[in-house]
């Protein structure tokens, strides 16, 4: 037997292995969801008809699928708050990415500036909140923020305000906890585009007489886009779907999507309403996803 034949096989398996990952933990899934989305709700165990079943042969699987029916997408276009949850979370996710952007860069530029040695230090620094329980880090917020908690203490302390201030169930306080908890996901892919760039361009840049100022935003800022782009996408897409830091550093007052979607499925009971938001949750976050494959597709091209 050749070696080609040999490796030949190994390597079959290894093209196919994530396209089977992908069919099992999400197609699969998602089937279920979508199927349910599809549903009504009804007081039985489970909590939806109508149920597939294969014991009644196909005329109770063709009645099954007779009565799927699309009224819980209807309801989500028709009902105020569902609309409201959407928009709230994509403003949010926006607004937050852009906040990551701002700080996420600067760090980003200069530990890819450091020295070899230090740089590995630096991420190292960047990598060491993941090694504790998320949770935990929300937890260590909300008494951070809490009204005798240490920010107040320190304002007080500093003579800087004359009374506690109400930090605690404030879009702030949701702001300060997402951007705490993702910014390694904006720093991360930021350095790894900075650190490829060629110091040769920004010096050919600043030999042709380009102040500093220009040689970031002529040639350094448009190399890194890519960088920005995988960053943004790794602190939106999650962002959207938010459910602990929302629930428990914002008010009440006006829920994100993944609130409303916990509050129909273990509140209300709604399996097919809290599917349908799920389903189409996904389809908003993909639109992000087939832009950001889109640009690169251009930008190949254009290199080409």
């Amino acid at each position: 037997m050749s070696a080609r034949r040999i490796f030949s096989r190994p390597a079959r398996f290894a093209a196919i292995a994530p396209y089977v990952w992908m069919v099992l933990f999400f197609l699969v899934p998602f089937a279920f969801v979508a199927k349910i989305s599809l549903s009504q709700t009804a007081i039985a165990q489970p909590p939806y008809t109508p149920v597939f079943s294969l014991a009644g042969g196909r005329s109770s699987l063709s009645d099954a699928f007779a009565a799927l029916s699309l009224d819980n997408f209807r309801l989500l276009l028709s009902d105020d708050l569902y609309l409201s949850s959407y928009l709230r979370s994509v403003v949010v996710a926006l607004t937050s990415t852009a906040i990551l952007l701002l700080i996420g860069y600067p760090i980003a530029y200069g530990m890819a500036r450091l020295p070899r040695r230090w740089q590995g230090i630096a991420m190292m620094l960047v990598i060491v909140p993941f090694w504790t329980s998320f949770l935990i880090r929300i937890y260590a917020w909300v008494n951070i923020l809490q009204h005798d908690g240490l920010l107040n203490q320190i304002l007080l302390a500093l003579h800087l305000v004359s009374a506690p201030v109400v930090w605690l169930s404030t879009d702030s306080a949701m702001y300060v906890g997402i951007v705490y908890s993702y910014l390694p996901f904006m720093i991360l892919p930021l350095f790894a585009t900075l650190t490829k760039l060629e110091p040769a361009l920004e010096e050919a840049a600043a030999d042709l007489g380009a102040s500093p100022r220009e040689i970031f935003w002529l040639v350094t800022f448009p190399l890194s886009l890519p960088g920005v782009g995988a960053g943004s996408l790794l602190c939106f897409i999650p962002i959207v779907g938010e459910f602990v830091i929302p629930d428990l550093l914002a008010g009440s007052k006006s829920l994100m999507i993944g609130q409303t979607l916990w509050l129909e499925f273990f509140t209300n009971k709604d399996w097919p309403v809290a599917s349908s938001i799920a389903v189409v949750l996904l389809v908003v976050l993909l639109l992000p996803l087939l832009l950001y494959d889109r640009l690169q597709r251009r930008q190949l091209d254009e290199s080409r």
